[in-house]
């Protein structure tokens, strides 16, 4: 789990989105995990929140000093500014930072922007170059634009549950909020696309994100088979839709994965089970005739791995050229030597908790130190300085 600070060769280097100025209307997870994608990288970041605070705030798990883990994750390298926009004159200040922003991105409902005075029109109309991008269920228009979207809702309208699971058992949601994930990110990419645009015309642009796309985006192999087949494609649980062996296996104290996707890989998997005659078996001489007597195939697999430790199975097929792996938990993952050498963690210094450890985005820049974002902030840590002078209140650009 040992985060590292600083690349090996770092020279001292200023990050990427160095004295991006952005404005954070957003709360819980969407929103806010595109703003900590870019404050990872350098932005300037001025979370707006209401008096009573972004939701996230209240919820678990919490850290000893009451404040909540979910918050400090993706909220990390951000400043808080308390503004009650129905008050004309929080609204008047939320504009004035707007005027000095590059960047702002809100998740409210299609047209409550609008109302607070903070929308694409109030705010483009006084800063011309602002790219405004907005985090939804399902985007600005549409017949589902006014529902409201939780992760497993836009899960189970997008297909993606449908393909997971056991084909014998009900639909299962993804053991993450992918949807929320997913368009936070696909957020984060077009606002760099929009700044790239920005350099050339002059000119801000509207973006309009919603989970319900991006989890089509993130689907294209199902996607694709649906067109060339006309089929929709079903669960196949623990196992490849198309090939095989391809799947998790069981050992004698466990289970692994395995990926066999072309005929020399299972020659060598053949080979490494003990089992070379497997190869040229008529049931498994190609990928399809494999798939079709799957069933058979795993069964002449398991017989060798449920004999042996998971352990000592994948560094069998590790040893032969076979990819597979341990079905690791999340514990076992960052305390991995992959993760040892790339750690995907950062620490953090916490003003009560001391150094506490928080996600950060995986891209690693050459000559640009990874980790030190400052922590998440208490409620309106920001917001004199802010208010002071609206137009003071971003940090200076280098």
């Amino acid at each position: 789990m040992g985060p590292r600070s600083v690349e090996p060769d770092a020279p001292s280097a200023g990050r990427p989105l160095q004295g991006l100025r952005v404005l954070d209307f957003t709360r819980v997870l969407a929103g806010p995990y595109c703003t900590a994608l870019v404050a990872d990288l350098g932005a300037d970041v001025l979370k707006i929140e209401p008096p009573r605070g972004d939701d996230y705030r209240e919820i678990g798990p919490f850290f000893p000093d009451g404040s909540s883990a979910l918050f400090a994750a993706v909220n990390r390298g951000k400043r808080s500014v308390v503004l009650d926009l129905a008050k004309p004159s929080d609204r008047a200040a939320a504009q004035e930072l707007a005027a000095g922003a590059d960047v702002a991105v809100e998740n409210f409902r299609p047209g409550v922007a609008d109302k607070l005075g903070v929308g694409w029109a109030a705010l483009s109309e006084r800063n011309p170059r602002l790219i405004y991008a907005s985090v939804t269920g399902f985007g600005q228009q549409g017949p589902n634009a006014a529902r409201p979207a939780y992760d497993i809702i836009v899960q189970a309208m997008t297909g993606i549950m449908s393909v997971t699971g056991d084909p014998d058992r009900e639909p299962t949601m993804i053991g993450e909020s992918i949807a929320d994930v997913a368009s936070g990110l696909f957020c984060a990419w077009a606002i760099l696309a929009a700044l790239y645009e920005r350099q050339r015309t002059g000119r801000g642009r509207r973006i309009d994100v919603a989970m319900f796309d991006a989890m089509i985006a993130m689907q294209p192999l199902v996607v694709t088979r649906l067109l060339a087949t006309g089929v929709p494609p079903r669960r196949v649980g623990n196992r490849h839709a198309l090939s095989a062996p391809f799947g998790v296996y069981a050992a004698r104290d466990g289970s692994f994965a395995l990926a066999v996707l072309n005929d020399k890989l299972f020659r060598a998997l053949a080979e490494t089970i003990g089992k070379p005659g497997l190869a040229a078996d008529p049931r498994f001489v190609s990928d399809p005739l494999r798939l079709i007597n799957e069933t058979a195939l795993r069964a002449e697999i398991e017989d060798w791995s449920r004999r042996l430790a998971v352990d000592e199975a994948v560094a069998a097929l590790a040893e032969g050229g076979v990819p597979a792996a341990e079905v690791a938990d999340m514990a076992q993952a960052l305390a991995s030597p992959q993760a040892e050498a790339r750690p995907p963690l950062q620490r953090i210094a916490h003003p009560t908790l001391g150094l506490i450890l928080a996600p950060e985005q995986p891209a690693h820049f050459a000559g640009v130190p990874r980790g030190g974002a400052s922590p998440a902030p208490g409620l309106g840590e920001h917001t004199r300085a802010a208010l002071d002078d609206p137009r003071q209140a971003w940090k200076e650009r280098p």
